[in-house]
């Protein structure tokens, strides 16, 4: 498997990790009675709760354009040492990001966000032009 691949493959499991984490806090906040019901109310959450949530949200974003360059670098045969970091920074970047919005690290969780985008903004254009 690839570097980009291999990173394609953990950050989805990033993704289900986020998902936990989101709703281990939402069960905190509201019981689990709440999460496993239809939702038809909402409650209030804490703000951990809800930067979770937005993690979550974001890297489903994240990752669709992410998706998109490893599958243009894997089509286009295109892969080579700069995709493949650029695959590892992105990884890296939304690792550091979950803390960093949770927690309310600013400036540094979009500039953390900012890392990942422009890596695979990196990848999508080396695409282009190799």
């Amino acid at each position: 498997m690839s570097a980009e691949t291999t990173a394609l493959a953990l950050a989805a499991l990033l993704q289900a990790v986020q998902i936990g984490l989101a709703g281990a806090s939402m069960n905190r906040d509201t019981g689990v009675e709440w999460n496993a019901s239809p939702r038809d109310q909402q409650p209030e959450f804490s703000a951990r709760t809800g930067r979770l949530r937005r993690a979550v949200d974001n890297h489903f974003e994240g990752l669709v354009l992410f998706t998109i360059a490893v599958v243009l670098v894997i089509v286009t045969d295109t892969g080579g040492l700069l995709t493949a970091i650029c695959a590892w920074l992105y990884l890296l970047a939304r690792i550091l990001y979950v803390p960093a919005y949770a927690l309310g690290w600013s400036p540094w969780r979009s500039l953390i966000w900012a890392v990942g985008f422009v890596a695979t903004l990196v990848m999508i254009v080396t695409t282009l032009f190799t």
